[in-house]
């Protein structure tokens, strides 16, 4: 199942850079063997304003057709590392081909965008840095794998 990080913004090099980088090259390692991956980063960007709205429809034409959308949003759904993975084993197992997890700006995701996820997951109630939460994202994405793979690298 390929994975898919549609998000609003360009990350620019850096150390969170580095960072999602890393956990992404790790996530398509240790996903590969288990159905999971590539992993691939859609970054959109709209330089002529239009709000959340006209960052939706760029962040729309990102999503792959049929994907799992899995909307990053505070009000969402809390999950425990193992729970969501096996979420993502779930709908590898159930055939479905993408997943979809979409970031949004600054301002958040447009309420229709977030309507038509499946899924709305939240890293918890405080709210993070969108560039932030694509790095934490891409390590829950690892710690998925490794969980799924059997590896030590998740102690609960």
């Amino acid at each position: 199942m390929r994975v898919h990080i549609c998000a609003v913004g360009r990350m620019k090099t850096g150390p969170e850079r580095a960072l999602l980088d890393d956990y992404l090259v790790r996530f398509d390692r240790t996903g590969r063997s288990l159905g999971l991956g590539p992993a691939e980063m859609h970054e959109v960007e709209d330089r002529k304003g239009g709000g959340v709205e006209a960052k939706a429809q760029l962040l729309e034409r990102a999503l792959p057709k049929g994907a799992v959308i899995v909307a990053l949003d505070e009000r969402g759904k809390l999950l425990t590392s193992p729970e969501f993975s096996q979420q993502l084993a779930g709908w590898r197992d159930t055939g479905r081909g993408d997943v979809a997890f979409v970031i949004g700006g600054a301002d958040g995701i447009a309420p229709a965008l977030r309507d038509r996820a499946e899924v709305t997951l939240s890293f918890g109630k405080m709210v993070w840095p969108h560039m932030l939460a694509r790095v934490m994202l891409a390590e829950q994405l690892y710690r998925a794998a490794s969980i799924l793979a059997g590896a030590p690298y998740h102690r609960a």
